[in-house]
Order: C-alpha cells, then sequence, then structure tokens
C-alpha cells in the first residue's frame, strides 16, 4: 500500500494505472473518501467486498466522468434524470436507474438497478478522466472503511479503517479533509417520479425546487442501496439521543448548546454545514477516547440538517440490534 501526499497529474496517472491494472484505489471526493476499483473487473470489485467485510447483495456506486456516461450504464432513462444531472452533477449526488448490460451483477447485488454519481472532488474527477483515457468506463467505489462503521474523511481514517488489508500496489492518495462530510443524496429514479432513499447535501428543496414538484423522502424502497440499510455509519461507542450526558460521557451539540458539567464535548459546530462536516470526526475521536457513550443532540430543521438526523439515527440503531 502506498500512501501519497499530493495530487500531481503524475500521482493521477500512477492512480488510474493502479486501477487498471486490478489494484485498489482510496481517493477523496467532496464527501468521504472511497475504495475504488474498476468497475467492469469483477476479481478487483470482489476484493473491496472482502476488505469491507461488505455483503455482496449491497450494490457499489459508480463514479464517471460526465453526464454523457449515463447511457453507457443505464437504460429506460426517466426525462428528469437528466434536469438532476445537468443541476447537481458534478456533485454529491448519486442517481439509481435501471442498469444496462454493462452493469454487472458483482456491481449491482443482482439487482436490475444502478448507482451513478459524478463527483465534483477535482482529484476525484482527474482520476477518473485519466482511467477513461486509459480505456476504463467506470470507477466502482464505496466509502473506504470496514461495512457499516463509520465513512472516513481522510486519508488516515482510510488508514485506520483498512489500511491492513491493502496490498502493496493498491493506493491511497491524500488530498485532506473532505469538504461536505456526509455521503450523498440518493435518488431513486427507476419510476415516473423520483423518490429520496438516503438524504444530504443535495437536499429535499433543491431537488423539488429542479424539477418543479415535490420530491419526497422515504426509507420505504424495495431497492438496496448504499446507506439505507437501518444500521449504518456506527462507531464503537453508544449513541443516544439527549442534551445531557454524565461525567466522562462524549457529547455532541450544535455550539450554542452548552456541555453538561464533566462531559467530554467532542465538537462544537457553528453551522449546520459545520455539524455534517465535523459529525464523523467527533465520534471517531470518542473512539479513539475509548468512550462508551456519546450523547447528541441532532440539529433541527429542513435541508443538510435532514442528513445529519439521518446519520444519527442510524448509529442509534445499532444499539438496538
Amino acid at each position: 500500500m502506498q500512501i501519497v501526499e499530493n495530487q500531481s497529474q503524475q500521482i493521477i496517472k500512477a492512480g488510474a494505472k493502479a486501477l487498471k491494472s486490478g489494484n485498489l484505489v482510496a481517493f477523496p471526493t467532496e464527501t468521504v473518501y472511497g475504495l475504488g476499483a474498476d468497475a467492469l473487473n469483477e476479481k478487483a470489485v470482489a476484493r473491496i467486498f472482502s476488505i469491507k467485510s461488505r455483503p455482496t447483495f449491497h450494490p457499489l456506486i459508480v463514479h464517471i466522468s460526465t453526464i454523457l456516461k449515463i447511457t453507457t450504464w443505464a437504460i429506460e432513462i426517466q426525462d428528469y434524470v437528466f434536469d438532476l444531472a445537468r443541476d447537481f452533477w458534478p456533485g454529491p449526488m448519486t442517481l439509481i436507474l435501471k442498469r444496462s448490460n454493462l452493469a454487472g451483477n458483482f456491481i449491482t447485488g443482482n439487482q436490475e438497478t444502478v448507482g451513478l454519481r459524478v463527483p465534483s472532488h477535482p482529484v476525484a474527477l482527474n482520476l477518473l478522466n485519466e482511467f477513461e483515457s486509459l480505456g476504463g468506463l467506470g470507477i466502482a467505489a464505496p466509502s473506504a472503511n470496514k461495512f457499516g462503521a463509520v465513512s472516513p474523511t481522510n486519508s488516515q481514517d482510510v488508514v485506520e479503517e483498512i489500511g491492513s488489508s491493502l496490498d502493496k500496489n493498491d493506493l491511497i492518495i491524500d488530498a485532506g479533509q473532505c469538504l461536505i462530510g456526509v455521503e450523498s443524496t440518493i435518488i431513486d429514479c427507476t419510476k415516473q417520479k423520483p423518490q429520496i432513499l438516503r438524504p444530504g447535501s443535495v437536499t429535499q428543496e433543491l431537488i423539488s425546487t429542479s424539477l418543479g414538484f415535490n420530491v419526497n423522502f422515504s426509507v420505504k424502497t424495495n431497492i438496496k442501496a448504499p446507506g439505507v440499510l437501518d444500521s449504518h455509519y456506527s462507531p464503537k461507542a453508544k449513541v443516544v439521543i439527549s442534551s445531557s450526558a454524565n461525567a466522562g460521557e462524549g457529547f455532541i451539540a450544535l455550539a450554542d448548546v452548552p456541555t453538561p458539567k464533566g462531559a467530554i464535548r467532542l465538537t462544537s459546530p457553528k453551522t449546520i454545514q459545520d455539524y455534517a462536516g465535523e459529525l464523523y470526526i467527533a465520534v471517531r475521536k470518542a473512539d479513539h477516547l475509548g468512550l462508551d457513550k456519546i450523547s447528541v443532540v441532532p440539529p433541527e430543521g429542513a435541508g443538510l440538517a435532514l442528513a445529519v438526523r439521518d446519520r444519527i439515527s442510524k448509529m442509534i440503531q445499532k444499539n438496538f440490534g
């Protein structure tokens, strides 16, 4: 495993060649770090599932470089898909579409759908373009962590999570901290009207404004998609929603919420954007400190706050089996 701390074109070329040779590359996106493989290489993709201990029925997102690649991976595409893609790609939005023959069962979890995304992080886009110049058609990349654990938002998180499982020819591209800090919005686009399966920074309000009609968020779906299981994004510590905490327990809330006496303040975000960007860092800090319990005061309101509450709720679900 190599960790590279610059994003020169030479490094990007090395990453693209590694992918084309069947190796894995961990790379930054604007949301979290991903663990990438050639989306057409079944053996390489199988290593992702193995390293992450990820169930093979749980599909991967295929990252592509441009809206023009949609028709390579998908069929029977609804008109509104292109409206969404024009408005929010490159960016933190994943579209679930009916798959073309190119999307193998080893990517889709034996479903008839495939998730596509064009990331906006310059390193991710540059890597995709370089990989496609070598004949690649897409990079399959879930978050670069063990399945169900907290997504990594910097390269050190990746090393802690899966570094020991990577081979000498695999690569980690270090580009610092991810800007957004929570995973992409996922939208089911297989029907006449879309449905949000996982909220993110491309918010319900932005999507509805883009399309000119209300688009709902619902956890009720027959489609298996990344991050929609009840339990996910979970630290080792028990997470509870509470404005109180005992001495020695962790505490997360917006900056204007006072810290309970004796509690360990893990982060004090001033805005919802800060909350999203610092949430995973904070719960990882709790695990590093060996804390048993974290009390969290979720942010109120719509927009990105909904995505933050969604991630917190999935942390809590773990505690009930």
